[in-house]
């Protein structure tokens, strides 16, 4: 009986020896650097800190850009300011006795085309579609 045991006991002792190298071979696959885990890992890791220096990149970009349209906006309102004034001063300034200007007649049009609407800038073709008044 003595020896059936010894013998049960070294099978399993072989047993656990042959699963803990199957299991180290596994794991050996596993953690490469080139085609396990290891490697997307790795991968993933490079394209973090690629990300990263993007990001950064356009945040640097925005944040210069938001302060280039500041400045063009606070000059556009002073210049549009300026304009309301000199629409102000020349209503103030026309005299009132002079007749006012007609605008020049429109140049003949050729048969068959129409006469776009005084004032329009745009008209319609014969396609539908909007094209500048002669």
């Amino acid at each position: 009986m003595q020896v059936i045991a010894d013998i049960l006991l070294a099978a399993g002792a072989f047993g656990a020896g042959f699963y803990c190298f199957i299991l180290s071979r596994r794991l050996k696959r596993f953690s490469d650097l080139e085609k396990g885990v290891g490697g997307a890992v790795a991968v993933l890791s490079a394209q973090v800190e690629d990300l990263t220096k993007t990001v950064d990149t356009a945040r640097a970009a925005a944040g210069s850009s938001g302060a280039e349209l500041q400045e063009l906006t606070r000059k556009s309102e002073s210049v549009a300011h300026r304009l309301e004034l000199l629409i102000a001063s020349f209503q103030d300034v026309a005299p009132a006795d002079e007749a006012p200007v007609q605008p020049p007649a429109p140049p003949p049009t050729p048969k068959g085309k129409k006469t776009p609407a005084p004032g329009l800038l745009f008209q319609r073709n014969a396609q539908g579609v909007d094209e500048v008044a002669p």
